[in-house]
């Protein structure tokens, strides 16, 4: 294996790490950090190594883990038959990327901000975590998620993807999902987000969520927050900066973590947004007049090609393949139209 390798490897995942821990920088970079993951299996796993570094230095005192940097950074010694060539530039590139993690760890001075921690996933790859207070979430396929809790609150940023969270309630700490301008506050709940972009879907199956946006009026309430409660689904607009509520069951609600995606009337842009995390080969839609289609229906993520090839029958439009992504565009001119099929 290439140790120069090994050592670029290590230093990208470092940087990763910091950015997704920037408020300002998460919604903007997580596309590309899914890129880069799916680019080379070593990439998640030097991500992986990273992040449980950050998780151990920051379960440190300031004094224990400046100890424990410098002896990490201290030269490694070598036997006189190995070959340093073997072992200096991994050394070399660890004792950076521990430097690198460890500058952005600690407690603020006045102890009310903890250590942001960052959980994600890869592509076709659900993922369970149980947070510092209790509360567990079920991370689906290329989701991000970054938690910032202190002594007051317990603040989360859904960077993209779908999480479900199951909430230990905390009277004295409420918990608080944000979700591009949307934040979503626990009121002793389990509950759903999904964020395609600026798009957010929110889905309760316990219990209650307070939905206020941040960015403008949120719907017909006054005060610029509405209610949901158990069964309800809390869609978001961006175009509008409007939320609609409808019905939704705890089957359709969490039917992504069974290896099934639902769909109830949302434009294909944002399905093929979606299966595009499930998805071993990118689907890319060329022609922009197909984003804004309906689309209601479920797609098993273990079956995505066989639901691509009878796209066609529901939609004008064509299905083109090769190795590496799969594109859809507008039907040729004579193509014969779909019948009022179901989709």
């Amino acid at each position: 294996m290439d140790k120069r390798m090994d050592e670029k490897t290590l230093h990208a995942a470092a940087d990763w790490w910091t950015r997704l821990r920037d408020p300002s920088e998460a919604a903007r970079t997580v596309e590309h950090w899914l890129e880069w993951i799916g680019a080379d299996d070593r990439h998640l796993e030097a991500f992986e190594q990273v992040t449980e570094l950050g998780d151990r230095l920051g379960a440190l005192d300031d004094l224990t883990r400046q100890q424990f940097m410098r002896e990490f950074a201290r030269p490694v010694a070598v036997p006189p038959a190995a070959s340093p060539r073997r072992w200096f530039p991994l050394a070399a590139a660890a004792a950076a990327v521990l430097v690198l993690v460890g500058s952005y760890v600690g407690w603020s001075r006045s102890g009310a901000q903890a250590v942001p921690q960052v959980y994600s996933s890869a592509i076709a790859q659900n993922r369970s975590v149980t947070l510092p207070d209790g509360s567990t979430v079920a991370l689906g396929g290329a989701s991000t998620l970054t938690t910032r809790f202190s002594h007051g609150e317990r603040r989360v940023e859904l960077g993209g993807g779908e999480a479900f969270f199951q909430v230990k309630h905390d009277a004295q700490r409420p918990f608080i999902v944000n979700a591009g301008t949307l934040s979503i506050r626990d009121v002793g709940t389990a509950f759903d987000v999904r964020r395609t972009g600026q798009r957010v879907s929110i889905a309760v199956t316990q219990g209650r969520v307070q939905i206020a946006n941040n960015a403008g009026v949120v719907g017909s309430t006054d005060t610029g927050s509405l209610e949901a409660g158990a069964g309800e689904l809390v869609s978001y607009d961006p175009a509008t900066s409007a939320m609609s509520i409808g019905k939704i069951t705890p089957e359709q609600a969490t039917a992504w973590r069974s290896d099934r995606l639902e769909f109830i009337d949302e434009p294909l842009g944002v399905v093929i947004a979606n299966v595009n995390r499930y998805s071993a080969r990118p689907i890319h839609i060329a022609d922009a007049d197909l984003k804004a289609l309906t689309f209601t229906g479920n797609i098993k993520t273990g079956a995505i090609d066989s639901w691509l090839s009878a796209l066609p029958q529901v939609f004008p439009l064509r299905v083109s393949e090769d190795t590496s992504q799969v594109t859809l565009s507008d039907a040729e001119p004579g193509q014969k139209p779909p019948s009022p099929a179901k989709q």
